[in-house]
């Protein structure tokens, strides 16, 4: 399932791939970084796979090290990179029809070649959002059984009668999983929910939906938790990100002031989320979106994301015309409260992978 050798991941590489997005991002503490997206076919369907690039220079050049392929019936997507506290990066993937999340450990991320483990199950169906370590240890994972409403693909629909927005629990560092608790909030979407705990020990969840983003809390460690509410964050229905950085302060990368997936915009609060300010525009452009993002240990976040991913087009023609870019922006928190780069350091609109001409077999029927 895993592919890693150099031969066998030239069949995935960037000229025989149509389309590309929905990406995340994680750095080691040595500096490698590593992004990670799907692609496969057409649009989002059957035979999709996920790509796992890295970068030994800080984002200049990316080499492709690994692929998640399931074969043509299968689908792997909704892909997550992680670090745990112990230095190991976990990558997780949800996988259709399988309906489950399945995770691979790299316990040596620096070295020069990579080894990851066999795969395994965690549970629930979704999972495409980074855990959080809470307080007293435990790991929590935002895994999601989707509303019977809401499908990405036609005819791919579990049967499973309990759909909320899960807590998926590891008090064993990652040696076991369980499910403990979960959330449906009015008008949920994708759900693609994250954790926040609070200062006050409350755990929020936030979680997408069709009129921007609602929130939920648990006062006991995830088991249960409050009827969802509106959390006046907005957004259009898509993909956000939100993080406590290493200073207690809160980082919101959301699209604001928008018209569609323009103006991904990176916020911070001061006040253990209840209100956010400053105002980073980390790229203004039209369908930019689905943020993930990472904290180094010098005080520089990266945050991920795609521009014009190219699928569901009508012919090659038209999906050539698309960007079909993964990119990063890189920046400080002294940045998003001026509104704009101020550390030298800092870049925005970064690419990992463009896609250029197709170099396979035109995919597309013939029309007429």
């Amino acid at each position: 399932m895993i592919v890693t050798d150099e031969k066998k991941l030239k069949e995935f590489s960037a000229e025989k791939r149509i389309w590309q997005g929905i990406p995340s991002i994680e750095k080691t503490k040595k500096g490698r970084l590593f992004a990670a997206f799907y692609s496969g076919g057409t649009k989002e369907e059957p035979g999709n796979f996920v790509v796992v690039t890295k970068s030994d220079d800080d984002g200049r050049t990316w080499r492709d090290v690994a692929v998640v392929y399931d074969g043509r019936e299968s689908r792997c997507f909704d892909e997550c990179l992680w670090i745990d506290p112990a230095g190991r990066l976990w990558l997780f993937w949800s996988r259709m029809p399988a309906f489950d999340v399945c995770a691979a450990v790299c316990e040596q991320p620096d070295e020069a070649k990579l080894r990851w483990s066999d795969p395994v199950r965690i549970g629930a169906e979704v999972m495409m959002n980074k855990p959080i370590v809470l307080r007293d240890g435990r790991w929590l994972l935002p895994a999601a059984v989707w509303d019977a409403r809401v499908s990405a693909l036609t005819g791919f629909c579990s049967e499973k009668k309990d759909r909320r927005a899960f807590a998926v629990e590891s008090s064993d560092n990652g040696v076991s999983f369980r499910r403990i608790g979960g959330v449906a909030v009015p008008e949920r979407s994708f759900d693609e929910h994250m954790f926040l705990e609070r200062r006050d020990g409350r755990i929020a969840v936030y979680v997408r939906t069709h009129y921007g983003i609602a929130m939920a809390f648990s006062s006991d460690g995830g088991r249960n938790w409050s009827q969802g509410k509106d959390s006046g964050l907005g957004g259009p229905d898509s993909r956000f990100f939100i993080r406590r950085l290493k200073s207690g302060n809160v980082l919101l990368v959301n699209h604001v002031r928008f018209s569609g997936r323009n103006n991904l915009t990176a916020m911070l609060s001061r006040d253990d989320g209840e209100t956010f300010e400053g105002g980073l525009l980390l790229d203004e452009r039209a369908e930019v979106s689905y943020p993930d993002g990472v904290e180094d240990d010098d005080g520089y976040i990266y945050v991920v994301y795609d521009r014009e991913r190219g699928a569901f087009k009508r012919s090659l023609a038209e999906n050539q015309a698309a960007a079909r870019e993964i990119l990063f922006a890189k920046f400080t928190e002294a940045d998003v409260l001026a509104g704009k780069l101020t550390d030298r350091g800092s870049k925005l609109k970064n690419i990992i992978c463009k896609l250029g001409v197709f170099r396979g077999k035109d995919p597309y029927p013939i029309e007429g």
